[in-house]
């Protein structure tokens, strides 16, 4: 049971990465990108197929991850110069990725990974198992990227994209950019899902072209219940609370499990929590406006 538990914690700490990029797009941006799962997929295919051919681990999660950019960049151009909307241009960069990720993986659906030195193989080596060696690897990238993200948005720039998410009118009335902020906030948003994708591929020892299928509501779910269970007093401990909303998810994905729920219920389970947390703030408002409503006749 605790390894089960400890594995699911490691992978939870992977997905964070990504429960991070979609809190760029989702809530700081306020867009809904559904390029997610077909950048997901992206990373993990650009480093399988380096990590496949012989290439350093390392250099192909960083190749992973300036892949996810470059689809940021491409859901952005078509929002903001071709005046797509946006989750439309999610959509299409989803569709078109599919093609792409096959095309990455020289025409395979799957690569695997089994016998590869990836960037868990060096803390194997001195004797960790697999998951500790995947949780420590996965903590330090979560670290790393905590920091870099609270720097960047410290910056004027990143002020830029959270005007821009906050209110777009107010942004541009102000001088800024908006069209620039929202495919610099989408870069970034899928240069860290790729990323994720990197790591996840590397841990489960394979690249699949469907591996990225529900990615957007498991990013999602993610970061309902970070956002749910621990304080967001700071856009610090906003970003610490993803990572904890990851990990808490995939425990409880462990626990249903072990329970007895079939794997292919997971994707139900997962869109029918999304769908209570979302749906929450309106029934705690009408509750709220029934109470108000109740004392007012009563006084």
């Amino acid at each position: 049971m605790g390894s089960i538990l400890l594995g699911a914690a490691a992978l939870g700490v992977l997905w964070s990465v990504m429960t991070i990029g979609v809190l760029i797009s989702y809530r700081v941006l306020d867009i809904a990108d559904l390029s997610a799962e077909g950048s997901i997929v992206l990373g993990a295919s650009v480093a399988a197929v380096i990590i496949d051919q012989g290439g350093n681990p390392f250099l192909a999660t960083g190749a992973a991850m300036l892949a996810g950019l470059l689809a940021g960049g491409i859901t952005g151009f078509l929002h903001t110069k071709l005046k797509i909307p946006a989750l439309l241009s999610g959509i299409l960069c989803m569709i078109a990725l599919y093609s792409i990720n096959i095309r990455v993986m020289l025409g395979s659906a799957n690569i695997p990974l089994l016998r590869k030195t990836t960037v868990y193989t060096g803390l194997m080596d001195i004797g960790m198992n697999n998951n500790t060696a995947t949780l420590v690897v996965g903590l330090v990238c979560a670290a790393l990227v905590i920091c870099i993200i609270y720097w960047f948005f410290g910056t004027e720039i990143g002020s830029s994209i959270r005007a821009t998410g906050n209110n777009a009118e107010m942004a541009q009335a102000q001088g800024i950019n908006t069209n620039t902020a929202k495919v610099i906030g989408l870069v970034i948003s899928n240069g860290l899902i790729s990323l994720s994708g990197a790591l996840i591929a590397q841990n489960q020892g394979f690249s699949d072209v469907g591996m990225g299928t529900g990615a957007i509501v498991i990013g999602l779910a993610s970061l309902i219940i970070g956002e749910a269970l621990f304080a967001r007093r700071s856009f610090m401990r906003t970003l610490i609370a993803m990572v904890l909303g990851a990990v808490t998810y995939r425990l409880v994905i462990a626990l249903v499990l072990r329970a007895g729920m079939r794997p292919t219920d997971l994707k139900l389970f997962t869109a029918i929590t999304v769908a209570l947390a979302l749906c929450l703030p309106n029934v705690k408002k009408m509750l709220g406006g029934a109470r108000f409503a109740k004392n007012g006749k009563s006084a």
